[in-house]
């Protein structure tokens, strides 16, 4: 299969199930990361994937990584630090400063593909309420962990977490499973897969299941309020 290089219509994606094995799910190449592009590319299930030195580079992976929502309830350790430490969940108070944590260097880590195009992107999507986040905060109001991600209707497509503190991105990821499960989503979105999301409960589907999932979840509202809420009763409750 020939890779495809994109041209200005923003909504002129290639079929999902044209893209590479080797490297997989690599679809497209080029463009730009405007808000109407990546809009469409998260509707049609590809997202941009690329290093500081590369052109926009468009995936859309076989297998896809989600996250099963089932009955999902948060396992006592979590909800007792978060009481013991004081600690607060909110959604959408501050975004640029979850994705910048998110870009920010981690030991052993060979680079981060949230570059600054990327930074100014998603900000522009949550300024327009297309890209949303999830903050932890300590007791002296210090942001401590978080994640970042796109809403396509009920569908969430997680893009990065962090975590200054144990278990930081943990109670952010609790915190937007409830937020979705209240919903009625069965699933949400990590794209890829990696070691550290399997042991936190992610497992692959191939894309077709993903492309349908996202086909009826896309059409449904979207759970996320719309201003700044806080989510601490969500997770100590839940």
């Amino acid at each position: 299969m020939q890779l495809r290089v994109l041209g200005a219509n923003p909504a002129l994606f290639p079929d999902p199930a044209t893209a590479l094995h080797d490297p997989n799910g690599l679809l497209a190449v080029g463009g730009d990361l405007s808000a109407a592009r990546l809009r469409c590319a998260y509707r049609a299930g590809i997202f941009p994937w690329f290093g500081e030195d590369q052109p926009p580079l468009w995936w859309s992976p076989d297998p896809r990584g989600i996250f099963l929502l089932g009955d999902f309830r948060p396992g006592a350790s979590l909800r007792r630090q978060l009481r013991r430490d004081g600690l607060t969940i909110s959604c959408d108070r501050a975004f640029t400063a979850v994705i910048r944590e998110c870009a920010a260097p981690r030991p052993l880590s060979l680079g981060c593909w949230i570059t600054d195009e990327m930074i100014s992107a998603y900000c522009v999507l949550h300024a327009s309420g297309d890209a949303h986040s999830i903050e932890v905060w300590d007791r002296h109001g210090q942001l401590v962990g978080g994640l970042y991600g796109v809403a396509v209707g009920l569908m969430f497509c997680a893009e990065s977490m962090f975590s200054r503190i144990s278990n930081g991105s943990k109670l952010a990821l609790a915190a937007l499973r409830l937020l979705l499960q209240e919903a009625g989503a069965p699933l949400f979105d990590t794209q890829l897969l990696n070691p550290h999301l399997e042991q936190l409960g992610a497992v692959a589907v191939a894309r077709h299941d993903y492309l349908a999932a996202l086909a009826v979840l896309g059409r449904q509202p979207s759970p996320w309020p719309q201003h700044a809420a806080d989510l601490t009763g969500l997770v100590a409750h839940g």
